[in-house]
């Protein structure tokens, strides 16, 4: 009797301290929490990059008092390289600066009434920008502006031979706009797009007496590329707000 006593009173003792062991447990839940969320990183455009481009280009077909400039507008290769700057300064937008140099082939020019002959060799363009952009992810919407410059290799000639010559125009340089589009297709590769107008102004002939007459010309080009660009990615991702 005595030991089913002491057990009742053993079994009463352990349901009175139950409820304040399973205070101190802490109830099980009923279902399972989820962890905390966190803003997902998008791609990262700030750091300096490198690359390479290749296209072509295509200058005005109507100058000198509306003599045709022979077949300009059918286009010249060019290629060249690129390098720069971006800072992604939101989610959203980027800010940076590119220089950029392409070589050209072929030439521009005119054969005016009396066999006088202009030929531009033009050698390459060159270029240092500013450009802003819209990001969504790995794509890059963007415009860019700035000074430009025109490597000229200009000669006249009288039936293939050298004439001496002056213009009263500085057609070197120059300014640049431009839009393009740019995709990351990879943590450190992105491809672009890209369509570009130069202009480095009017000149006028001054000599030789033959030529004065002919009018001003305008040195400017229209230039259509597509490019790679590795980048180095220095700076941290940009997080997305929500």
């Amino acid at each position: 009797m005595k030991k089913i006593l002491l057990a009742a009173v053993a079994l009463a003792s352990i349901a009175a301290a139950a409820p304040a062991l399973a205070a101190d447990l802490g109830g099980s839940p009923s279902y399972y929490q989820k962890g905390p969320m966190y803003p997902s990183p998008i791609y990262n455009w700030t750091g300096f990059y490198i690359g390479g481009h290749v296209g072509g280009a295509f200058s005005s077909d109507n100058n000198f008092s509306g003599l045709s400039t022979g077949n300009n507008s059918n286009g010249r290769f060019m290629g060249g390289v690129q390098a720069g700057y971006d800072y992604q300064f939101s989610p959203n937008f980027v800010a940076g600066v590119e220089g950029q140099y392409s070589w050209l082939s072929g030439n521009v020019g005119a054969v005016f009434p009396g066999g006088l002959a202009y030929t531009n060799n033009q050698r390459g363009l060159g270029s240092i920008t500013g450009r802003v952009g819209y990001t969504w992810g790995p794509g890059l919407l963007y415009a860019k502006g700035g000074y430009a410059f025109s490597d000229n290799n200009e000669t006249v000639t009288l039936g293939g031979v050298p004439v001496a010559f002056a213009t009263n125009g500085d057609h070197s340089n120059g300014w640049t706009v431009g839009v393009g589009v740019e995709y990351m297709f990879a943590p450190n590769w992105s491809a672009k797009a890209e369509y570009q107008y130069y202009n480095f102004g009017s000149a006028t002939f001054i000599a030789p007496a033959g030529l004065v007459p002919a009018g001003s010309f305008t040195t400017d080009d229209h230039t259509v590329t597509a490019g790679v660009n590795y980048r180095f990615n220095w700076g941290p991702p940009v997080a997305a707000r929500y």
